[in-house]
């Protein structure tokens, strides 16, 4: 009977191994000003794959990716404070806080050989975390971010795209979530993803929002300057080689027919490139 039992757990073990079905764990950590912040984690193996989502979003945004990378990596989606299941006892919400949630999650689980990918506003964040997890980290995955590390708006731009967000938040975020997507996009993801940011919580998305609006990518970035690959849309123009001036070790990739919300809308192409970019940075 034992024998059968054993059999039996082993079997059930075996299908669940085979087909991916990993389980996962969500825990908390204290950022380093004490806010609590969630993650998710699952998976093995010495390369880490840490998932940071963008604006308005949380580690949900991820969920095509943490089953499939979990099979050979270990993968962690954390939700910056404020998003998500993490705290929202935050006055201020910086692209430095941000990151110091990230290297929060990765010294409490003491992790080495750390590649961070970052979703639009989570581009500035890994940066940050970067700067932070020095000797740690062994390269950086833009999706859909780093379109051009130089910016030239001017004050008055920037207020004036801040403006409707502070006067009815639900309705500017809306419209411009949808304006990120091209007009042959999924209208039900549209509409899923429309309705979802503009339910976060205004005070953090709008504080947030500013923060990154007059966020200096240049000088934090020569203080890090890993390998990094960037996945992008061909919605935006990327400024190649502008940003080639600032990155030593740089590749994009370009994924076409999509929006912003890239690892969304084409789950399968963006983890084959996904795949590729983990490659060459591990490889280095």
């Amino acid at each position: 009977m034992k024998t059968k039992y054993f059999l039996s757990v082993l079997f059930t073990i075996t299908l669940f191994n085979f087909f991916g079905f990993i389980s996962a764990q969500t825990l908390n950590v204290d950022s380093k000003d004490g806010v609590k912040v969630a993650y998710l984690t699952k998976g093995e193996g010495e390369t880490v794959l840490v998932f940071v989502h963008g604006w308005s979003c949380d580690k949900s945004y991820w969920e095509n990716q943490l089953d499939e990378f979990a099979k050979s990596y270990k993968v962690i989606a954390v939700d910056l404070a404020g998003h998500g299941e993490s705290g929202l006892n935050r006055e201020d919400y910086t692209m430095e806080k941000f990151g110091e949630d990230v290297a929060a999650v990765v010294n409490q689980l003491k992790l080495n050989k750390v590649i961070l990918i970052g979703h639009s506003m989570g581009g500035a964040v890994i940066v940050e975390a970067a700067k932070l997890l020095k000797g740690k980290t062994i390269g950086l995955v833009g999706v859909d971010t780093y379109q051009s590390f130089e910016d030239d708006w001017t004050k008055e731009q920037k207020e004036g795209i801040l403006k409707p967000f502070t006067e009815n938040f639900a309705v500017a975020a809306k419209g411009f979530v949808k304006s990120m997507f091209p007009k042959t996009a999924d209208s039900l993801l549209v509409e899923k993803i429309a309705n979802d940011m503009s339910s976060a919580p205004p005070q953090v998305a709008v504080s947030a929002m500013r923060n990154l609006f007059f966020y200096d990518l240049i000088p934090v970035w020569k203080k890090v300057n890993l390998p990094l690959v960037s996945i992008n849309c061909d919605l935006y123009p990327v400024s190649t080689e502008m940003n080639k001036k600032y990155v030593n070790d740089y590749d994009v990739k370009i994924m076409k027919g999509v929006g912003h919300f890239i690892q969304l809308e084409n789950p399968a192409e963006f983890n084959k490139l996904l795949h590729e970019a983990v490659t060459q940075l591990t490889q280095k």
